[in-house]
């Protein structure tokens, strides 16, 4: 790459997917993930707050984790997997360090993987199993905190984060917690 960016030279979103975009093929490359590129697309969310990245990909009702899918019956692949695409959030990398970031992406190199052999994706045992052998965890940091916060009113303990207005937080006395089954309290 001519023009390649150094992470710390990322001051745009086209240099956001250009630098995420060259270390994923390093990745496939060194560490074997089997990944087509030229099935991937690429943007980079303002809005997110919750997830640092995500792929976004088609629902294919007869997909399952495990089950190689067969492409040869669906319009318009050719045989191929559907496109799909991996949106990365700005304040997410603005946020994490260079290896948190490099972990995001490992992390969702695993869910491309996952899509493009079986046609779905999930955190299941096979996800846990694939995350483990690229170091990266199923679940990705926080970098945002959240709008409302929802406790176990017995013990105290951490129910849910919410980002926004949603029916768990105005409904929040019509639920209880998986815990202890007492009341949700809003901190």
């Amino acid at each position: 790459m001519a023009d390649e960016v150094s992470f710390e030279g990322i001051s745009s979103d086209s240099d956001l997917v250009a630098w995420s975009r060259q270390y994923c093929r390093r990745v496939r490359r060194e560490r074997g993930v089997s990944v087509r590129f030229d099935l991937v697309d690429w943007e980079v969310s303002h809005r997110a707050k919750r997830r640092a990245a995500a792929v976004k990909r088609p629902k294919l009702d007869d997909a399952s984790v495990g089950d190689r899918y067969d492409w040869d019956g669906v319009d318009g692949s050719d045989g191929r997997p559907l496109p799909c695409t991996v949106s990365l959030t700005w304040d997410a990398y603005s946020d994490f360090d260079r290896a948190a970031w490099e972990a995001t992406l490992r992390h969702e190199l695993v869910h491309v993987e996952q899509y493009q052999r079986d046609g779905t994706t999930d955190h299941g045992r096979a996800f846990r199993e694939r995350a483990d052998q690229l170091d990266t965890d199923v679940h990705c940091p926080a970098f945002t905190d959240p709008k409302h916060v929802l406790t176990c009113g017995a013990c105290g303990d951490l129910v849910a984060r919410r980002y926004r207005d949603c029916k768990l937080v105005e409904q929040r006395e019509q639920y209880r917690s998986d815990c202890c089954g007492a009341a949700l309290e809003l901190d």
